[in-house]
C-alpha cells in the first residue's frame, strides 16, 4: 500500500557543554515535536500505530548519534531514525571544547486511505 506524508516538522537542539551528539539530536526531535499537534487521529479514528515516523538528524559526527535512543523519544508511530552529516559544531578554542548543534526533520506517513475516512 502506498503512503502519504502527513507531517513535516523541523527542529534544532544543542549540547553546549557536554559535546554529546545524541543529546543534541534528542533535543532537536523534541523541538520539532513541540511544533505539532496531530488531531487527525482522534478526529478520524485512525490508530497512531498505522503511522510511520521517519527522523533524519543532521550533525557533524553522525556515527556519534545513538539512533535507537533517539527513536525511544517518539511518542507515536513506528520510528525510523538515521543520522547524516549536517548540523553545526562551534569550536571554543579558548576552552578546548565544541558546542554541538543538531537539526532534525520529522516526517510522518500514513497509508493512503483515500476515501476511507471523512471528518466528523
Amino acid at each position: 500500500m502506498s503512503e502519504k506524508r502527513i507531517i513535516l516538522e523541523m527542529g534544532t537542539g544543542n549540547d553546549l557543554y557536554g559535546q554529546d551528539y545524541t543529546k543534541a539530536a534528542q533535543r532537536a526531535v523534541q523541538d520539532a515535536l513541540h511544533h505539532s499537534s496531530i488531531t487527525l487521529f482522534s478526529r478520524l479514528g485512525v490508530d497512531h500505530k498505522e503511522m510511520r515516523v521517519v527522523v533524519t538528524i543532521g550533525v557533524h559526527q553522525p556515527e556519534a548519534v545513538d539512533c535507537d535512543l533517539v527513536a525511544q523519544d517518539l511518542p507515536r508511530g513506528r520510528a525510523e531514525v538515521r543520522a547524516v552529516f549536517g548540523g553545526l559544531d562551534v569550536e571554543d578554542s579558548d576552552a578546548g571544547t565544541r558546542h554541538v548543534i543538531a537539526t532534525a526533520a520529522v516526517e510522518a506517513y500514513l497509508p493512503d486511505m483515500s476515501g476511507k475516512y471523512r471528518l466528523v
